[in-house]
């Protein structure tokens, strides 16, 4: 039996304050996290074609872009580098250098703005020749073989003061790897962000053309990646990592993977985040570009469908326009 007319369901969206009592999520800067590309260049920002309104930035140029990021009231940056072909190995060794782009840009950030917090990246594939997260043996990826190195260059981001480290390759086991790895160099206070359930999708194209690796990666990451037809699995993934140390986890790409963050926050109640990645980036720029949507409403409806589905923060390259739209 209809209840209408006593209940009008329009009645609370008559106003803008009756829709701001009644309204259920929203997005603030708080949640935001700015996901950014550091170059060993010596070009202070070099333009990426498939990302328009993204450069990379140089070492000199992060300063800036983190003193920035602290007036605009975001609480952390993502950084995510992109080096001269010449240091990519097989081996990845670069990923292990103390003095290497990321650490030398962990401590210029520290010093400038000590109480922004910093994210980095634990992967390989900025790193090695052939563009993948892991080790190569033939064509396979050596999963052991590959944790052992991203464990030691855990510990390097986290004696640089990197406050979370981020592994993204899924390799099984490298959470507890990294965790142990972590402690036994007194290194406990650093927090795991795990790419828990990292799909092996099609819209990371860009930013792999934004660090490098778009031509030299050999085959593809499906061994190892996530099958975007699961939603199971990714909870499996999800669990496993908990139990092994993650303190928080994050869901890799964004909105075409809702359903996931929806299923992963009910299920474990754990700090949730998402990506909102490079090709998510590139079609809501594109549109807003040509005209046919408008960039800022399309860009906060995205991003409040993440707090819909039941995010504590987003990584996005919109940051910086999405916190100077809220504190407007």
């Amino acid at each position: 039996m209809s209840t209408y007319p006593f209940t009008r369901l329009r009645r609370t969206r008559g106003s803008s304050w009756s829709r701001s009592l009644v309204s259920e999520n929203e997005v603030l800067r708080k949640d935001l996290i700015w996901t950014i590309i550091v170059s060993d260049s010596k070009a202070k920002r070099t333009s990426i074609p498939s990302m328009p309104g993204i450069d990379r930035v140089n070492l000199d140029e992060i300063v800036s872009e983190a003193k920035k990021a602290t007036d605009l009231g975001i609480p952390a940056i993502a950084l995510f580098p992109n080096i001269n072909p010449k240091n990519k190995t097989e081996c990845a060794s670069e990923a292990l250098n103390p003095n290497g782009l990321i650490p030398q840009a962990i401590q210029a950030i520290k010093a400038s703005t000590p109480n922004l917090g910093i994210i980095v990246d634990v992967a390989l594939d900025p790193y090695t020749s052939h563009g993948h997260d892991g080790l190569m043996e033939g064509n396979k990826i050596l999963n052991d073989a590959s944790i052992e190195i991203l464990a030691e260059s855990a510990n390097i981001l986290g004696n640089a003061g990197a406050d979370i480290v981020a592994p993204s390759d899924m390799m099984d086991g490298r959470v507890v790897a990294i965790r142990d790895s972590l402690e036994k160099a007194h290194l406990c206070d650093v927090m795991i962000m795990s790419y828990a359930a990292k799909y092996a999708s099609s819209f990371y194209g860009p930013y792999r053309d934004a660090i490098g690796t778009s031509l030299s990666l050999v085959g593809d990451k499906r061994t190892y990646q996530m099958d975007p037809a699961n939603s199971d699995e990714a909870l499996r993934e999800v669990e496993q990592d908990i139990l092994e140390g993650a303190d928080m986890i994050m869901i890799k790409p964004g909105m075409p993977y809702l359903d996931i963050i929806k299923r992963i926050k009910d299920e474990f109640r754990m700090p949730t985040y998402a990506f909102q990645v490079s090709g998510e980036y590139s079609m809501l720029k594109a549109v807003s570009q040509n005209g046919w949507l408008d960039e800022k409403k399309i860009v906060m409806e995205s991003l409040l469908s993440f707090k819909r589905a039941g995010c504590d923060g987003i990584f996005t390259y919109f940051a910086p326009e999405a916190a100077k739209w809220l504190k407007n």
